[in-house]
């Protein structure tokens, strides 16, 4: 059913599953170290390239949200999945053994947002029974790509991020009692574009979007933030978390208590030297499927308002002096208790 408008709520809520997720060493360390399913201490993967270190990292992931679930690979009508580099290359590279029918999605870190949201009209809709929505991201490969060469040892200001080495899969399933959680809704957010032009501080970028559509969210299904137990925003940082608040406090939204951020949440920063906190597409994706899912399953929290945030910019528009545009899609997830 559409409400509002940029919002969906199923009436047969797809479920979740199974899920995955996959490290690096250096997330292994921080707070949420023991909750990974796997933390791999060769941050190349086995692979001779960091580029192929993330496919490596991508095809791990799926095949063990796969195992996990006991699914059979052509039960899954469709995997939805990206990450952060140039024409999908990890994506692309990593998931061809899979064999299963992919769009390719690009939303810099809020792509496990737009997966899962995609993913899950796609099942509502009845087009598939299953699908994957899928997102990876790799310290080396994003720096190497967007900022410098890992040798250059370059300094960092403190409003930059450190993008996660990860990934998170999850399974969605057609409506039924039994799963780890059910999508009941979506908020597909829109570019916000703040003019905001410093790269190394992907909060300030990213936090407007996050605003814009959470408040959307609240205006299509008429709720406020007491209706979440938890606010979770993708990456947004130390930097990120304080617009963020300061804007939807003016709204009249007081979400110190209820908000919690992907990014913050993934590294002790002053003692990993990670100063905003984490970024990237695998920070939101691998967070959700160990940290996230599981505190909704058990019924700690029995809803959640889960929000990866994402910055549009590539290496040609920062070069040519554009700014740097944000976007977040937002996905409500709750525990099976409350579709009862």
């Amino acid at each position: 059913m559409q409400i509002g408008k940029a919002s969906i709520k199923f009436e047969e809520p797809p479920i979740i599953e199974s899920m995955a997720s996959i490290v690096g060493k250096k997330e292994g360390q921080g707070p949420l170290g023991k909750l990974f399913d796997v933390v791999e201490q060769d941050d190349m993967f086995g692979a001779d390239t960091w580029e192929k270190a993330e496919s490596a990292l991508q095809k791990q992931t799926a095949d063990l949200a796969i195992e996990k679930g006991d699914i059979r690979k052509k039960d899954i009508r469709y995997l939805f999945a990206g990450d952060l580099l140039g024409q999908l290359i990890a994506t692309s590279f990593g998931t061809v053994d899979l064999e299963i029918p992919l769009f390719g999605l690009f939303g810099a870190c809020s792509t496990m947002g737009e997966a899962l949201n995609l993913g899950a009209m796609t099942v509502a809709g009845g087009y598939a029974d299953k699908v994957m929505a899928m997102a990876s991201s790799h310290f080396a490969t994003a720096e190497k790509q967007f900022r410098f060469p890992l040798s250059y040892g370059n300094q960092r200001p403190y409003s930059a991020s450190w993008t996660v080495t990860g990934c998170g899969a999850v399974v969605l399933a057609k409506h039924r009692k039994e799963g780890i959680a059910a999508v009941t809704g979506i908020t597909t957010g829109r570019m916000v574009d703040m003019g905001i032009k410093d790269s190394m501080n992907m909060g300030a970028a990213m936090a407007p979007a996050a605003f814009h559509t959470i408040q959307q969210n609240f205006d299509d299904f008429q709720v406020d933030e007491s209706y979440y137990d938890k606010i979770i925003t993708g990456d947004l940082g130390q930097v990120g978390r304080t617009i963020l608040l300061d804007f939807m406090k003016n709204k009249g939204h007081d979400l110190e208590t209820v908000h919690m951020d992907c990014g913050i949440e993934m590294y002790n920063s002053e003692e990993q030297d990670t100063h905003a906190g984490g970024s990237g597409c695998g920070c939101a994706a691998s967070t959700l499927c160990s940290y996230i899912l599981p505190k909704i399953q058990n019924g700690t929290w029995k809803r959640v308002l889960f929000v990866p945030t994402g910055a549009l910019l590539s290496t040609v528009s920062f070069n040519e002096g554009e700014t740097i545009p944000g976007i977040a899609h937002a996905v409500v997830i709750e525990n099976m208790g409350n579709l009862s």
